[in-house]
């Protein structure tokens, strides 16, 4: 039998379980197996009861025992009470056990939150205006001029500002280690791109020069085996050269562009941006109305969700760190936290996170919000025509994972544009 009772966003499942309920557990436990104990003078399987516990212990089937009646109660529950909703797995303790008494155990789970919408129609979030101006056009034009840059090679020192072509070979102690090593590498003398006070000794050298540069890897450098340590890079210095722009005229637009004058290209820069800009700006309505409605809808959140959002986004993260060859130790150790700090920092996020997922569930299940085959289709094959994919050809070569992806992306537009047309309805 059960009792259970709420405590602020936790369940709490008391479990009594009788003498003869819990023996006819244990045996039961036993039956399932018997066969996987080995008791000398007894064939698999055929050992008694009692021989294996004398054997292997009188607790041996307990674990066992307790979590089937711990199981077996918890799923009664929650098909006796379909109105709550767990948000966690449970956590199990023994509250009192005896063998001629039976067993006391309590469960602990949060729960789902509850809470109620408010009124679309009272959202306050206001959308910003989309701007552009002409510094945002002329620093598109640099980029497009250093895009187009041309090196000049030049028989000179080099010098901060220069571009020096190198090869190097770094080791600590005398050993060669990963990742310390290339042939051609162009840098930008004075960039600060390489380990303090390496490029500082680039400059200076001439073209044939090899040179022994001394430098010290900082104490929290991601890579745990170098940081702290000093090490000696053998540099090679091959080439010198100048950056070069082109200037922005005509003839260079015509050249690098679809257009044919500067100001045809200034103007579809402007346009590109002015587009970018507005998508900008309605996304971070969006943002900001999903932010109000989960703020208003004051949503408490228990801590095992919490921490199982945490969980999640720090996996994410690790796996985005392997890309770029790191590891998250390696990266707590450069920027001197802890994985506690860490998680600490980021827990508004796992909040805000879950909240905006409890928010768009309620309005979806609330609106009826589905997608049809029809707006499946022209999702897909607007996601195709993107890559200059034929729709048909696309769907056919889809993963299983894809189909949710986009019927994701239709959900989310048409629930977005539903909460915007009423927040904009009063």
């Amino acid at each position: 039998m059960y009792t259970f009772e709420k405590k602020d966003s936790q369940g709490i499942l008391n479990i009594t379980v009788t003498k003869e309920t819990w023996d006819k557990t244990v045996e039961q436990v036993y039956q399932q197996n018997k066969s996987k104990f080995k008791v000398e003078g007894f064939r698999a399987g055929k050992a008694p009861r009692k021989v294996i516990e004398q054997h292997y212990g009188e607790h041996i089937f307990f674990e066992d025992a307790f979590d089937a009646i711990v199981n077996e109660e918890y799923s009664k529950f929650l098909e006796e009470n379909k109105k709550i909703v767990p948000a966690s797995h449970p956590h199990a303790d023994i509250k009192s056990f005896t063998p001629d008494k039976g067993l006391e155990a309590v469960l602990k789970f949060d729960l789902m939150p509850e809470f109620e919408l408010p009124q679309l129609s009272s959202l306050e979030a206001k959308k910003g205006e989309a701007k552009v101006d002409d510094e945002q056009v002329a620093q598109e034009l640099e980029a497009s001029r250093a895009a187009h840059a041309r090196y000049v090679e030049e028989e000179k020192t080099a010098e901060n500002g220069d571009f020096a072509t190198i090869d190097f070979v770094g080791s600590v102690d005398g050993v060669e280690f990963d990742g310390g090593k290339a042939e051609d590498y162009r840098l930008e003398l004075g960039s600060h791109t390489f380990i303090e006070g390496f490029e500082d000794q680039v400059v200076g050298m001439n073209k044939g020069e090899e040179r022994d540069i001394n430098v010290t890897f900082p104490a929290n450098y991601p890579a745990e085996n170098l940081a702290g340590k000093p090490a000696v890079f053998h540099i090679t210095l091959k080439k010198v050269e100048k950056k070069v722009l082109p200037e922005i005229d005509d003839k260079f637009v015509s050249d690098t562009t679809e257009y044919e004058t500067v100001e045809e290209y200034k103007n579809a820069i402007k346009e590109n941006l002015a587009k970018m800009a507005a998508e900008r700006v309605e996304r971070d309505y969006e943002v900001a109305l999903l932010d109000e409605i989960a703020e208003k809808a004051n949503i408490t959140l228990g801590e095992a969700m919490i921490e199982h959002e945490l969980h999640h986004m720090v996996e994410d993260f690790e796996h985005r760190l392997s890309h770029q060859g790191m590891t998250l130790d390696g990266y707590l150790q450069y920027i001197g936290k802890t994985i506690e700090e860490f998680k600490a920092e980021r827990k508004s996020d796992a909040e805000k996170n879950i909240k905006t997922r409890l928010v768009l569930q309620r309005i979806i299940s609330e609106n009826k919000v589905s997608v049809t085959e029809e707006e499946m289709d022209k999702e897909i094959e607007a996601y195709a025509a993107r890559y200059n994919m034929n729709g048909e050809d696309f769907k056919k070569a889809m993963a299983p994972n894809d189909y949710a992806f986009f019927q994701n992306n239709v959900i989310m537009t048409k629930v977005l544009d539903l909460i915007k047309s009423k927040a904009n309805n009063k």
